[in-house]
């Protein structure tokens, strides 16, 4: 008697580990989803109402969409909890100083540390180190990312401009603002640029937006035009200046600008 005629694709249907193979295939396509792909840079964008808050018990009943807190402060639970109410968080780092109460404080040689910042507890930064404080940026980085934060504020980004004890250059510290950059856009990231107005023209297509402090006490704010022109916040705030001096210049401008305390607590005041 003869063999039955052979289909096309028969010895397929009977190897017995062919079933399993193909429905591991079909998994391992269905993984592709396009929600798997990495999600586009948060960016913000000029006029966004937004809420700094570094000390005191975490206020989050303020109705804006960006909050901007202390990284090591505050929990994922907490970012989490914002990103509930659809806030966009901030991670506030200083990356130009050394913050004696930090958890990695004592992982910075005195070598790279200078003189005081005029914040008690804090000094200014070699950042002609970057062998030494890559490693240590990078880990505070990989904190806020893990946090969940959508962004990151780095703070004491001028210190060429100040006396810190290094003979520091206004090329050494572009260098420095732009290797934060890079580490925070690496790690998907946001980066704000703070303060350094000399360097905006130079830096605005490195950084995402700016944070500043009292340019319209100095009369500076027009320096910030490059970041707005270029579709980018800029998140500001005035001290000393009541809101009726400055927020009419804020507003034309298009700055995202607030009356804080010095100890950056709770209280506000919006233009």
């Amino acid at each position: 008697m003869g063999h039955p005629a052979a289909h096309p694709g028969d010895h397929l249907v009977r190897h017995p580990l062919l079933p399993v193979v193909l429905l591991l295939l079909l998994l391992a396509g269905c993984t592709q989803a396009p929600d798997d792909k990495p999600r586009p840079r948060w960016q913000p964008r000029p006029g966004t109402a937004w809420q700094w808050q570094l000390s005191g018990r975490l206020d989050t009943s303020v109705d804006v969409p960006v909050y901007d807190i202390d990284g090591f402060d505050h929990s994922a639970d907490t970012v989490a909890g914002l990103h509930d109410d659809g806030r966009k968080v901030i991670c506030y780092l200083s990356t130009g100083a050394w913050e004696e109460f930090r958890p990695d404080a004592g992982k910075f040689p005195k070598t790279v540390l200078g003189r005081g910042n005029g914040w008690r507890g804090e000094r200014w930064l070699d950042i002609r180190r970057t062998d030494v404080l890559e490693p240590l940026m990078a880990a505070r980085l990989d904190m806020c990312r893990d946090k969940g934060f959508d962004a990151v504020e780095p703070d004491n980004m001028d210190g060429y401009r100040n006396d810190t004890g290094f003979p520091l250059t206004a090329a050494d510290q572009l260098r420095y603002n732009r290797l934060i950059a890079r580490l925070a856009h690496d790690r998907g990231l946001a980066v704000g640029l703070k303060n350094d107005l000399d360097q905006i023209p130079e830096l605005v297509g490195d950084f995402d937006f700016a944070v500043n402090e009292q340019c319209a006490q100095y009369g500076e704010c027009g320096a910030m035009k490059p970041f707005i022109a270029a579709g980018k916040a800029v998140f500001h705030v005035e001290y000393e200046v009541p809101t009726g001096r400055f927020c009419a210049e804020s507003r034309k401008l298009k700055l995202s600008s607030l009356l804080k305390k010095y100890e950056l607590d709770a209280w506000r005041q919006e233009c």
